[in-house]
């Protein structure tokens, strides 16, 4: 099974990994990224049929502005177009924040999304880690994260890989503190769709060291498309944008995403549906012992016992029934063990546990 490869850095990498283990794409069940089950709303593909009917969607060149995203952008968050700075990911948008900023040391909460040490490596950062502890489901202390001379901190609500989600009142309490000692606070808020009462978007005027990250992708089922937003004051809105390369956003994502965005039964429904497929998911994990932390978001971390190999189970999961997990042995400061699981829909999830119970099952009786 190639054990000496390492897994991919990111999820939704199947090509790399059929590639490897020589198994079609069309036979791979994805588990590792997570994005909405049940796909975009329905009004994203009809304005994309509708958008190439018209020949100057793909003549005419995007607007440089993105005024109509960002209008639809500011309906949906409740916020400014003034507030709003727009790209095709969320690591351009880091990447223009941190040369918008006089920041020299960051403080980086730990285990984090991997894309975060690399963007402060290329800005040429210095990065204290502060490990948070698994045993406490990894959440934030205010006054411990405090201690230090830094001009940042870079926190995530949900977290990934955990999807431990804090209160709004938390972030909001780093946040007030942050201010008093002249620190900025990047937030990224990557999966708050499902807990937008947690969300602090709102609250970018009143505090202007605290800067946003939010994505449209992964709620609405296209991750294909390439669009995320930063939310700040409007003055350091208009020095991220100065700092991102022009035309960033394709004319038929911006339409498409417009139309995601309005569709607020969609939305509702995604996170009904989803609480209650991670719910039912989080419980069957359980029931085989494996360790699990309260997710609020669209996936589940999970450990497994301590005398199972992560990579052969993650490499065994493939081979044997074709499931895709995240393998997080690349997350600084995550205990040995780790996988994490995209919740998907109640028949999939049903045949991920079937699969975890067989594997578990099959290492055990291989060390006999």
């Amino acid at each position: 099974m190639q054990e000496s490869q390492p897994s991919p850095v990111h999820g939704g990498q199947l090509r790399q990994i059929a590639e490897r283990f020589g198994i079609p794409v069309k036979h791979l069940l994805d588990f590792s990224a997570n994005i909405n089950p049940d796909g975009p709303p329905a009004g994203v593909l009809s304005t994309l049929r509708a958008s190439l009917d018209d020949l100057s969607t793909l003549t005419d060149y995007p607007d440089l502005q993105q005024t109509s995203l960002k209008q639809s952008i500011a309906h949906y968050a409740e916020i400014s177009t003034q507030n709003i700075a727009v790209a095709n990911g969320f690591v351009p948008l880091l990447d223009a924040v941190l040369r918008s900023l006089p920041i020299r040391r960051f403080l980086l909460p730990v285990p984090a999304f991997v894309e975060y040490q690399k963007a402060l490596a290329r800005a040429r950062i210095e990065v204290s880690p502060y490990t948070l502890s698994a045993e406490d489901c990894f959440i934030y202390d205010p006054e411990a994260m405090a201690v230090g001379q830094h001009d940042a901190i870079l926190l995530a609500n949900p977290q990934n890989p955990s999807g431990v989600c804090h209160d709004g009142s938390v972030i909001r309490n780093i946040v007030a503190k942050a201010a008093e000692r002249k620190m900025y606070v990047l937030l990224d808020e990557a999966f708050i769709d499902y807990v937008p009462e947690s969300s602090l978007t709102r609250e970018t005027d009143h505090f202007p060291n605290l800067i946003i990250f939010r994505s449209v992708t992964k709620f609405h089922g296209i991750p294909g498309l390439r669009v995320a937003y930063a939310v700040s004051n409007p003055v350091l809105s208009l020095a991220i944008e100065g700092n991102l390369s022009p035309w960033p956003i394709t004319t038929l994502a911006s339409q498409a995403v417009s139309a995601a965005l309005e569709d607020q039964d969609y939305a509702i429904r995604s996170r009904a549906t989803n609480m209650e497929r991670r719910r039912d998911l989080q419980h069957k994990l359980k029931a085989l012992d494996l360790t699990t932390y309260p997710s609020k978001a669209n996936f589940i971390l999970f450990q497994l016992p301590s005398d199972v190999d992560p990579i052969a189970f993650w490499q065994h999961m493939i081979v044997e029934h074709h499931i895709v997990l995240r393998d997080c042995t690349n997350y600084q400061a995550l205990p040995p063990g780790h996988l994490r699981a995209a919740v998907r829909t109640t028949q999939e999830n049903d045949r991920l546990v079937e699969a975890l119970e067989k594997s578990l099952s099959w290492h055990r009786s291989s060390r006999l």
